[in-house]
């Protein structure tokens, strides 16, 4: 049973944990709102893009810039974008998860992985599977110089036929309580398929088309990579705040329920002493 001490050091190591995850929740609160104006700033321009780039590629011809080429799938390059560091509820255990299915569901191609995040890395190296490459660190000061460095490696391998398709897993943010793990294809870029009935309307190049793609297509890549890096930064602080929040409210509850425990334990201790006290004296008057 355990005794008054014990009790003691244990709300005293609780209240310890506590302070530590409350610290976390202020600092997780405070990057996210940063991070939020970040995401939210980058979100139109990206899909701005996207539609402007599926719109040019259901128009023009594949062999007009490499990266609009359309190969058999044959090997795939799978980028997992995970997070530094745990203490984020099921951030990471979601989007491993989700890696590792579509690994399965397409074990009859040669699968190879970037990672980005520390967490990613560890798990898969650890697993028999083909690393490309692999970035930690990336989210203590994310810049767009970061996203550029990725998008030139995936644009090597895509241009060089080292892989046929890419494509990307990452947490999507969506609220501060919601996080939702996004499976999206980069390359090839589809084409816009318009509803039946409809065309396309065409546009007018005050360049050539296949200039105007050699400046375009790698911005898109670079957008699209940098808003999937941003998006899952928001996600891990929005996923972190979460967490330590439960964290702190479970730490509060349990100091309470300590608390409790430790005042029965010494009101019995209390008792236990009046019975004996009272106990003597009655024996010393017989």
């Amino acid at each position: 049973m355990a005794t008054l001490r014990d009790i003691r050091r244990r709300i005293v190591s609780v209240r310890n944990t506590r302070q530590i995850t409350r610290a976390m929740k202020v600092v997780a609160a405070s990057r996210l709102r940063r991070s939020q104006e970040s995401i939210f700033n980058a979100r139109p321009y990206a899909n701005q893009m996207m539609v402007l780039l599926e719109s040019l590629a259901g128009r023009l011809e594949q062999q007009q810039h490499p990266l609009l080429a359309r190969r058999p799938e044959k090997k795939i390059l799978l980028v997992v974008v995970t997070a530094d560091r745990g203490l984020c509820g099921a951030f990471n255990a979601n989007l491993l998860r989700t890696a590792q299915n579509y690994i399965r569901e397409h074990r009859q191609r040669e699968v190879s992985l970037i990672t980005v995040g520390r967490k990613g890395r560890d798990f898969f190296r650890k697993r028999p599977v083909t690393m490309a490459a692999e970035y930690v660190n990336i989210f203590r000061q994310l810049e767009f110089a970061h996203a550029k460095e990725l998008a030139d490696k995936i644009i090597e391998l895509y241009t060089s036929e080292k892989v046929d398709a890419v494509d990307f897993v990452y947490n999507e943010f969506k609220s501060m309580m919601s996080q939702n793990v996004k499976l999206e294809r980069y390359l090839p870029i589809e084409p816009l398929v318009p509803p039946e009935g409809e065309y396309l309307t065409d546009y007018i190049y005050e360049q050539a088309p296949a200039q105007i793609l050699k400046t375009l297509l790698p911005r898109y890549v670079e957008i699209e990579v940098f808003r999937s890096l941003l998006e899952s930064q928001a996600a891990e602080l929005a996923a972190r705040m979460t967490a330590m929040e439960a964290a702190t409210n479970n730490a509060d509850e349990l100091i309470e329920s300590l608390r409790l425990k430790l005042n029965r334990l010494r009101q019995a201790g209390i008792t236990k002493e009046i019975i004996e006290v009272v106990s003597g004296a009655q024996a010393l008057e017989y």
